[in-house]
């Protein structure tokens, strides 16, 4: 199987399965001089792992990573970095049922057909366990850009399904389980019952999340086939269950006017950021805006239509432990992706252009 491997210069191969013994990453390309230890780490781990609350999977997962390589003395050498998450409450036996049918919406149908052979227990390599070893490359990459360039990382829940979430500051992300920037009691307690009740139906919901990058410099990305936005349009769209990205006003700039959506120059800064930090496939040195749409969780209890590897009809139900909305534990997936883009841009530009100097002054 190709396709494990994501960037260029600061390269992230993940491997394992959602029940196998282990998943982990190789990252190949992290500048060396770093100070970096486990503890760098595991606190982005800690935001993503499962059975947190009671409206994400009860899967109990420690997700402790252990580096294998690439550091010595506590200092990064320039060499492959390996980390390794151990898996440790795996439960096959949950999917023993679904081992010859095709859960709808899932990509067990899309798995068998190209290769001919699929890990039922838990998705095997489609899973969102997956997204762990990303989290802890994404965090390696985050303290790099940090202690570089200042730059910060920054995500939300937006929708929780049909339910809106407004932004009323970032000092509440952490205050509640979704992730949610909103300080409103009522409009949580309302979340609470709307997932408690999803768990009760055994059905799923889909949900918004926002991440936006903070310090990135005025230059990175390529005019033509590299853009910054189409590189990270790229990056999140393989993050499990997204269905779209938007960059900056996105599909809300088809009603937009070109008055209203051409960010005008002061000498000040930017009028606003319709463009979402990036011009022209090239960073504008503001905030990085993104916006995801995560579909609902395909692994439902709900009886659904389908059929088996003979092609006669199948009814299908998933047991098991799984979330009724991914979206809940996204916005660290989501954050460690858009850094991983970054550092290999940051790197790319450094190569390409050094530190070019130009007469026009630097807008924010």
């Amino acid at each position: 199987m190709s396709g494990n491997t994501f960037g260029k210069l600061f390269s992230v191969t993940t491997f394992g399965e959602s029940h196998g013994p282990a998943i982990g990453c190789v990252i190949d390309g992290c500048p060396p001089g770093m100070a970096l230890t486990e503890a760098d780490i595991q606190a982005d781990l800690d935001r993503r792992k499962p059975g947190t609350s009671r409206h994400v999977t009860q899967r109990q997962e420690p997700d402790r990573v252990e580096i294998l390589s690439g550091v010595y003395q506590g200092v990064t050498t320039g060499t492959p970095i390996a980390l390794l998450i151990r898996n440790e409450d795996q439960r096959s036996k949950d999917y023993g049922n679904i081992a010859e049918s095709f859960r709808p919406g899932h990509a067990d149908y899309t798995y068998w057909h190209k290769y001919g052979v699929r890990d039922p227990r838990g998705g095997g390599r489609s899973s969102a366990r997956l997204t762990a070893p990303v989290v802890g490359a994404g965090a390696v990459a985050r303290k790099w850009l940090r202690e570089q360039y200042g730059t910060e990382f920054l995500g939300c829940m937006r929708a929780l399904g049909d339910i809106d979430v407004p932004f009323d500051g970032w000092e509440h992300v952490h205050a509640n389980p979704f992730f949610a920037a909103t300080g409103d009691a009522a409009l949580l307690a309302r979340m609470e019952d709307a997932m408690d009740q999803l768990r009760r139906d055994g059905d799923s919901i889909g949900a918004r999340i926002d991440v936006i990058a903070r310090g990135v410099p005025v230059g990175w990305g390529q005019p033509i086939y590299d853009k910054l936005d189409a590189d990270i349009a790229y990056a999140m769209m393989g993050i499990n269950a997204v269905k779209g990205v938007e960059i900056g006003a996105g599909f809300a700039s088809v009603a937009q006017r070109g008055s209203e959506h051409g960010d005008e120059l002061t000498q000040e800064g930017f009028v606003g950021n319709h463009a979402g930090g990036v011009l022209g496939g090239i960073s504008t040195g503001q905030d990085i805006t993104v916006s995801l749409a995560i579909k609902p969780t395909s692994s439902i209890r709900v009886p659904r239509r389908s059929i088996d590897k003979e092609g006669n009809p199948a009814l299908v139900e998933t047991f098991g432990r799984h979330d009724p909305c991914v979206g809940i534990r996204a916005t660290p997936i989501a954050e460690a992706m858009l850094a991983l883009v970054l550092i290999d841009h940051a790197l790319m530009h450094r190569a390409q252009c050094g530190d070019v100097k130009v007469a026009t002054p630097r807008l924010t």
